[in-house]
């Protein structure tokens, strides 16, 4: 699951982030009639007309001082996505100044500040603290700095002529198999869904710093429109009443293989063993993913991410209570 910042501007998506925004960012473009987006490094011949996905797998806000194998957390964290969308933006108005093919190819300067840029990211920052065996309390210390390298990001944006932006929350980590498998707690510290109340906790602290960041950057940003997005409330909602819309296992994994929620780290999704000389399938997935929330014990399934966006497109979740179509709108526009 990776975090995400993307673009989305009112004829092209720009994005950033990681698992989690590549795929908001495909919802999104299906939800306003566009192709979906290219990766901005496979770039020999590609249409970035209607944006790109910076995104990868396993990105953070802070950057990290690992690499993707040592924790499986990404080094292109959001500073360097950033990088890579400005060097985008100055380049592509160079080389689409050659004209020809160049223009049907890139994206024109106006689409940089009639953009929404979204961005669903933060939970690798804190999963990140998790896996490093430091305590809830230890990772809660270390969530301002993370806020401010965000609130950071979307000043430069701003100055970059960026003024329309889609903030998502993050998620109840505590109910993700990642977290619970590899991070048992205390009996009494499950609640009444399943799900482990420290993490979520300290993701619900996040969210209230998060939404304070929000809340400044409109302060600051006098000419940004910003739409807070409360994805946890979704997400901790399709968990603890799922069976009411289908989802008849709300915290087991579609596709992994055994224990209590079927993740194992070291077995994950499509994992093989060796049986009699011969490799075997263990890692299986499940055979009606649509009834699952979780699918490899870090993302969600396709039918839970079509559920979320569904339930967030329309503004329901968001402050101000505006559809995801409208959000490149300042008040009084």
């Amino acid at each position: 699951m990776g975090s995400c910042l993307s673009l989305l501007a009112r004829n092209s998506i720009i994005a950033m982030g990681g698992g989690i925004s590549s795929t908001s960012a495909k919802f999104s473009t299906q939800s306003l009639g566009l192709p979906y987006l290219s990766a901005f490094l496979d770039s020999v011949g590609t249409n970035f007309t209607h944006g790109a996905n910076f995104a990868t797998a396993g990105s953070t806000i802070r950057p990290q001082n690992t690499t993707l194998h040592q924790s499986g957390f990404s080094p292109i964290s959001l500073n360097v996505q950033y990088y890579e969308f400005h060097d985008f933006l100055v380049r592509s108005q160079v080389v689409r100044k050659r004209g020809g093919v160049y223009e049907t190819l890139l994206p024109k300067e106006e689409d940089f500040s009639n953009a929404l840029y979204t961005f669903d990211i933060g939970q690798n920052d804190l999963t990140a603290g998790y896996f490093s065996n430091m305590s809830t309390e230890e990772v809660k210390a270390y969530v301002p700095d993370v806020l401010n390298q965000f609130q950071t990001i979307i000043q430069y944006i701003y100055g970059q002529g960026g003024r329309y932006f889609w903030i998502h929350n993050t998620g109840p980590v505590g109910c993700l198999p990642y977290v619970m498998e590899r991070i048992p707690v205390l009996a009494g510290q499950i609640d009444e869904n399943g799900c482990a109340s420290p993490f979520n906790e300290v993701a619900q602290f996040f969210n209230l710093g998060l939404k304070k960041t929000v809340e400044q950057l409109r302060r600051d940003l006098p000419l940004a429109a910003i739409t807070y997005v409360d994805v946890y409330s979704l997400k901790y909602s399709l968990i603890s009443q799922g069976r009411k819309h289908g989802f008849t296992q709300p915290l087991r994994t579609c596709c992994g293989h055994g224990g209590k929620y079927n993740y194992n780290k070291n077995l994950g999704c499509g994992g093989k063993i060796s049986k009699h000389g011969k490799e075997v399938l263990v890692g299986a997935p499940c055979k009606d993913p649509s009834t699952y929330v979780n699918w490899d014990g870090v993302h969600f399934t396709q039918a839970a991410n079509q559920y979320i966006f569904e339930h967030i497109v329309n503004g329901s979740f968001s402050d101000p209570p505006i559809p995801l179509n409208m959000a490149c709108q300042r008040k009084g526009n």
